[in-house]
């Protein structure tokens, strides 16, 4: 099946005390920075500048509202003596709706959800609140991760019947939720034995996030609904413009994806310390071509 490119150079700020509502005027007049992404303090890798108090940055998102750029949030509470891995998402989730009550022109979306609760809490919301769904997290439960390093992220994968409303979500043609890939190209050496033996969170698709998705959507006889959720629903929430796309690859550029190719998914990348095993290693794939555009 064909499916238009949807890969556009565009950047985020990391929401730390120096982002200002100064900072903020500034970056949307760039045109080249798009919105601000959250993560709690010390929650996930690279994360010991985060938030610790959403109230402090009232001011910024207010002045994010007013420009137009997108808070995207990493949705889980620190854990606490009720709060774990398994319910950080959906005990953040007041905190999303509260914040959207507070800016409802504010454009959010919360990355890479894994809950039903969260697909049901963005549901809620107004046209200006979507949601990401990562390619691994169609396919994962606990099970994987729980015995496989390669597989641990956060938010972690959670039960069933949490993977089969993400699985709906995503399939089912609401607007609402597109595909972000969360990919982290994590050395091995990272995920399994670390030093600090501390497991990385991450899992890395990013060679194979698309196939993925086909496949997914494939399993559930919703292929045709499956361009919307990886080119047009995330295109149109953050307003890249198609003639932007255009100018960038060519009028006709595309995608080609082929089912049953015999196409596997290699089982690692790089060498020595640089070592990554891509998610689903040695495990067959959809293939995935790309097709030059003409200016």
């Amino acid at each position: 099946m064909d499916l238009e490119p949807s890969v556009i150079f565009l950047m985020t700020l990391y929401l730390c005390p120096a982002i200002t509502p100064a900072v903020i005027e500034h970056a949307a007049s760039t045109k080249k920075i798009v919105g601000v992404k959250s993560y709690p303090k010390g929650l996930t890798t690279n994360s010991e500048a985060g938030v610790v108090s959403y109230e402090e940055y009232y001011p910024v998102f207010a002045a994010m509202e007013k420009h137009d750029l997108v808070l995207n949030l990493h949705g889980e509470s620190p854990s606490s003596e009720t709060t774990t891995i398994l319910n950080a998402e959906e005990t953040f989730l007041p905190t999303l709706l509260d914040l959207h009550s507070r800016f409802p022109k504010l454009r959010i979306v919360l990355e890479h959800c894994t809950t039903a609760a969260a697909v049901e809490a963005v549901r809620k919301c107004g046209d200006t609140v979507a949601a990401t769904i990562t390619a691994h997290h169609l396919f994962l439960t606990i099970d994987q991760w729980a015995d496989n390093p390669h597989c641990f992220c956060k938010p972690v994968a959670k039960l069933p019947s949490d993977r089969a409303a993400l699985v709906e979500a995503a399939t089912s043609g609401d607007a609402k939720f597109f595909l972000g890939t969360d990919s982290a190209p994590h050395p091995r050496e990272m995920k399994i034995g670390a030093r600090n033996g501390r497991t990385a969170a991450g899992v890395f698709t990013q060679p194979y996030a698309v196939q993925l998705a086909a496949e997914a959507f494939d399993k559930v006889g919703k292929l045709d609904m499956l361009k919307g959720f990886v080119c047009d629903f995330g295109r149109g929430f953050y307003k890249v413009r198609e003639k932007e796309l255009e100018r960038e690859f060519g009028a006709e550029a595309g995608i080609l994806l082929r089912k049953g190719g015999g196409e596997v998914v290699v089982d690692q990348i790089g060498e020595k310390d640089k070592i990554v095993v891509p998610f689903n290693a040695g495990k067959e794939v959809w293939s995935l071509e790309w097709k030059a555009g003409s200016d």
